[in-house]
């Protein structure tokens, strides 16, 4: 089988190994890219890419925040230039409002009436569209809502208030100081930011994803020569520590690293007054997941003059 350069290309942007190393993992892969990375990581040659999917769409995430409930929404355009735009910047706080007041399902938002306005959230964009003269989507949106506690929200990369290329929300639940409580809530989703987390404990992470690292960590471990008993320990071992850099309550707080995040909360108690939960986290990143065609501008220009 035939390994484009472009593979190559994006399998090392994946995996941070060399050329020719991408190379000789897709040649034994059939250029299978999931297959390539596991292939790499089981030769010790890549680390773990923890979430699945590159940013390759612009636009903005929105945060619209009430009493103890937060939206957050994604709204694409072709171009970053588009994303500065202030009309587009207004249609991303107001999908946000709708998603606040009808989320948390996409669609449930997007047939949503569009704040001050007779159209949908769906139609709307489509209207604008031809105003801003690029095309633009609502790709997709969420919410969090606790009877008792807080929810907060941060945005990195921010442009205005409560836009930018990243937006996390985390719903605390807790009858304590809800100023305190927030305050909190709001450091775990700078962590969720920073760190990334796949799943809030252990008992969420994807069954599949855990059979796949001990898999990887299996192969890697026989590969050592070790008795099976020896490997199953060392599976168990790297299986742990794949739990510590995945799950939230198990990472190392960003804030104070000596602290894992659980551990964390439970010094924030004493600051808030009563017992703490954190129930839910939303983390998006600005189109991830989303694959954008790359061109080589310069075969461009040359194919247009020999037109």
């Amino acid at each position: 089988m035939s390994i484009s350069a472009v593979q190559v290309k994006e399998l090392r942007e994946l995996t941070g190994a060399g050329m020719m190393d991408c190379k000789a993992a897709l040649g034994e892969t059939n250029g299978d890219m999931e297959a390539a990375v596991d292939w790499l990581r089981k030769k010790g040659i890549a680390k773990a890419d923890k979430k699945a999917g590159r940013t390759a769409a612009e636009g903005l995430i929105g945060v619209d925040a009430g009493d103890r409930e937060a939206a957050v929404v994604e709204v694409n355009s072709e171009t970053d230039f588009v994303a500065r735009n202030d009309a587009f910047q207004d249609i991303v706080r107001n999908v946000a409002k709708a998603a606040l007041a009808f989320g948390p399902k996409t669609e449930a938002v997007a047939a949503a009436r569009y704040p001050g306005s007779d159209k949908s959230v769906s139609d709307t964009i489509k209207d604008a569209v031809g105003t801003i003269g690029e095309n633009m989507s609502f790709r997709r949106s969420d919410k969090l809502s606790v009877a008792h506690g807080v929810v907060a929200s941060y945005v990195h990369n921010s442009v205005a208030d409560n836009l930018g290329k990243l937006g996390v929300l985390v719903a605390l639940e807790t009858t304590g100081d809800a100023k305190a409580a927030h305050a909190f809530a709001r450091q775990v989703a700078m962590h969720v930011a920073a760190s990334n987390p796949l799943a809030l404990s252990e008992t969420e992470v994807d069954p599949a994803a855990v059979e796949r690292e001990k898999a990887i960590f299996s192969d890697q471990a026989r590969a050592s020569g070790k008795p099976e008993n020896i490997i199953e320990k060392m599976v168990e071992g790297r299986l742990r520590k794949f739990y510590e850099e995945v799950v939230l309550l198990k990472q190392a707080f960003v804030m104070n690293p000596d602290l894992t995040v659980e551990k964390a909360l439970k010094e924030a108690e004493k600051e808030i007054g009563a017992p703490a939960k954190i129930v839910k986290f939303v983390r998006f990143a600005l189109g991830e997941g989303i694959e954008k065609e790359e061109s080589d501008f310069a075969a461009e220009v040359a194919a247009a003059v020999k037109k």
